[in-house]
């Protein structure tokens, strides 16, 4: 996996983008990758929503006083809900559209 970084941020998290595997001969493997690299992506965009909610507890509780860092959290894992929902978006509409074609 590749890993992307923000730069400027004191100990953030690197943002990992999935690699995409290549289909076998039967064709089974992709559908196993690609429901894999969903299921991954979503654990990924929990974590971060999860280390957002824990770093705005421990701002409001008075244990962390980095306010810079939560905001980071909170930003990435907004936009890291986004781009689920928009991935989400374009599935459902391919899904519909393979849905309406003539066989």
């Amino acid at each position: 996996m590749s890993d992307l970084r923000i730069a400027g941020t004191n100990g953030a998290r690197p943002i990992e983008v999935p690699e995409i595997h290549e289909a076998g001969p039967g064709g089974e493997a992709g559908g196993a990758n690609f429901m894999g690299s969903l299921k991954e992506a979503i654990g990924h965009i929990n974590d971060a929503q999860t280390g957002a909610s824990q770093a705005v507890d421990a701002l409001v509780t008075g244990q962390s006083s980095n306010i810079h860092q939560t905001m980071v959290a909170l930003q990435q894992a907004d936009v890291s809900f986004q781009l689920m929902m928009q991935v989400r978006n374009k599935l459902v509409t391919a899904y519909e559209e393979i849905q309406r074609m003539q066989i």
